[in-house]
């Protein structure tokens, strides 16, 4: 692929697939739950191509579109967010009337009344999906399994906030190398990625770096110093 057509995705998960595609990439756990959810960056890939085949195909996303992205740091929110890049759309962290599509958790239905498609997450670990949803909402996890596995990535406008891809990918090795993140880190998180700066700070640099992601969500503090051990963590971002 032309380096000036490349989508955010390509730029992201190329490096890492050809480096170790099947070791773990992004682990996920919610303290609350008790869940915990690991992906290999060819799992995260399938999951990001199945997402953007449900825009394509299923709202006639066009490349350039805008997609509002309205979801807690998640697993789940990972693979939309490269689903997104890859279909060629820009995203937005907050309601945008110009977005063409949303793709949000249940509690924030209510901020993308104007968005003419949209797209809800229930989040559960087990794919359930979201009971008793308005007439004219799609439920994600109901909606994506159908689509393929695989993607042909388009052509890429803005990626994240009007920020094109060199931009985004200049921001994010920035901040991994101020947070010394490297290849050889698994990184545990807590933080939000509820603005650009954070999604860059939080995942984006993470995967430019070639490090692993350990997300956790309402992170129980008596749970750390073990979690530490057990998925030997070698870095720590902080909200």
């Amino acid at each position: 692929m032309n380096h000036a057509s490349r989508t955010l995705t390509d730029a992201l998960l190329d490096p890492i697939l050809a480096s170790d595609p099947a070791g773990p990439r992004v682990t996920f756990y919610d303290d609350a739950t008790g869940e915990r959810v690991e992906l290999s960056a060819l799992t995260l890939t399938n999951w990001a191509a199945k997402t953007a085949n449900l825009l394509r195909d299923e709202f006639a996303l066009e490349p350039g579109a805008r997609v509002c992205v309205l979801l807690p740091a998640h697993w789940q929110t990972a693979a939309v967010l490269l689903g997104a890049w890859w279909a060629g759309a820009e995203v937005v962290l907050e309601p945008d009337e110009r977005a063409e599509v949303a793709l949000v958790s249940v509690d924030r239905l209510d901020d993308v009344d104007d968005v003419p498609e949209v797209a809800v997450l229930s989040l559960d670990a087990f794919g359930r999906p979201v009971p008793d949803l308005p007439v004219g909402i799609t439920d994600y996890a109901t909606s994506v399994r159908v689509h393929g596995d695989q993607f042909r990535p388009t052509v890429a406008g803005p990626a994240l906030a009007g920020a094109g891809v060199d931009d985004v990918l200049e921001a994010a090795r920035a901040s991994a190398e101020a947070q010394g993140i490297t290849s050889t880190d698994r990184v545990s998180s807590d933080a939000d990625w509820n603005s650009p700066d954070a999604l860059i700070a939080g995942l984006i640099a993470v995967f430019t770096a070639g490090a692993s992601l350990v997300q956790v969500a309402n992170a129980d503090p008596s749970a750390h110093a073990r979690r530490i051990d057990t998925e030997k963590i070698t870095r720590q971002l902080t909200r």
